[in-house]
């Protein structure tokens, strides 16, 4: 779970203007922080499999995101993927 803080800076961080927070820029963002965050809970927690099943639809949900961005503007795509280390 991301505090207030976290979140808000990860939309600061990756806004495309100043009251930006829909955007596919900033979904992907937050959620590739939220995945971040599953992950750790989950090296500590192995048998943890509701937040198994939350973290693979996040993983789908960032990846359909991903899709549209780089279907309709595959600059933004770009440097999303390589602002976020993202591989594809």
């Amino acid at each position: 779970m991301l505090t207030k803080r976290i979140k808000t800076a990860v939309v600061k961080d990756s806004a495309r203007h100043d009251t930006d927070t829909g955007s596919p820029d900033v979904q992907v963002a937050l959620l590739s922080r939220k995945i971040d965050e599953l992950t750790k809970h989950l090296k500590k927690n192995h048998k943890d499999n509701h937040s198994r099943r939350g973290l693979l639809q996040m993983v789908a949900d960032r990846r359909s995101h991903l899709r549209y961005l780089e279907k309709n503007d595959k600059r933004r795509y770009t440097a999303v993927v390589k602002k976020l280390g993202l591989k594809k």
